[in-house]
């Protein structure tokens, strides 16, 4: 048997739509496998009840087909499914992680995270990358057609999870379909700013680095008490904020100093909202690991 844990993931950071990633120290997702005949999946922990476990429309199941794989595949949930904290991600990649380590696969990570895409494919219909390749290596990730760059940090982040859900069918689609170029040229100012911030671990570059006016602002809309909790997270000292993925999380980033002040502040914010949440103090985390 091989256990691997898999981190929560923020995906897009503001200004890097289906491009930036980064991991997160905590929550994260336990997976156990064991050889089998044919691949069999049991999950249980948070929101358990809402994720299928027949092997062709779990994520997990998906990349024990690809790799050839077969096994009974325990997954025990710390990423709550649909929270924008790339759930269905950590199930994909510490199934790709555990099952190469159980066969004795020679898979590097960067061919971990193609396998892992294809898991995440079942679920959201693409295979997007921008959660699998930080859940496998780690860091802040740039996902790219032609590959993937990769820089660690150190920072510390702070997510809260509102007790709301944002389909992720909505959060797309309220996405527009033109922009700007003043908006497109604000855009890319702020993702070198924030790629320069991950490669110096400079919150503040980060923070700044994370506004754009595209994206966001819609899917804002869709997360009841977002701007009241923002608000409150900056007069903590958050030197920026963020939808996390399609939402309904929040992701700020701050000083050490600052780091509880503003989980405090982000839950009060959402309850100025009468939206109850959970905060949770993190960092940038360690892509999966076999324990």
């Amino acid at each position: 048997m091989t256990t691997v844990r898999a981190p929560a993931t923020s995906a897009n950071l503001g200004s890097g739509f289906d491009v930036f990633g980064v991991a997160l120290d905590r929550p994260a997702d336990v997976v156990r496998v064991e050889r089998a005949a044919e691949t069999t999946i049991e999950v249980t922990g948070t929101g358990a009840s809402f994720i299928p476990e027949d092997p062709a429309d779990n994520t997990a199941g998906v990349v024990a087909r690809e790799l050839d794989a077969p096994a009974h595949i325990r997954i025990d949930k710390g990423v709550r499914p649909s929270s924008g904290l790339g759930s269905s991600a950590a199930s994909a990649a510490g199934a790709a992680v555990a099952l190469a380590d159980l066969y004795d696969l020679e898979y590097s990570r960067r061919e971990l995270v193609r396998v892992a895409a294809e898991g995440e494919a079942a679920v959201s219909g693409d295979a997007h990358a921008d959660n699998v390749a930080p859940a496998i290596l780690g860091g802040f990730t740039v996902v790219r057609d032609d590959g993937i760059e990769h820089v660690d940090a150190d920072l510390a982040l702070v997510v809260c999870l509102p007790d709301l859900v944002v389909s992720t069918r909505d959060a797309r689609g309220v996405v527009p379909e033109s922009a700007a170029i003043e908006d497109v040229v604000d855009t890319v100012g702020s993702a070198a700013t924030l790629a320069i911030g991950m490669c110096r671990s400079d919150p503040v570059r980060v923070g700044r680095g994370l506004e754009e006016h595209l994206v966001t602002p819609a899917r804002a809309d869709l997360i009841e008490g977002y701007h009241d909790a923002c608000e409150a997270a900056r007069e903590a000292g958050a030197t920026g904020v963020t939808v996390s993925g399609a939402g309904p999380a929040v992701l700020a980033v701050c000083r050490d100093r600052d780091q509880r002040r503003v989980a405090s502040a982000l839950v009060d914010g959402f309850d100025d909202a009468d939206v109850e949440a959970t905060a949770y103090r993190s960092r940038v985390g360690d892509g999966a690991r076999v324990l």
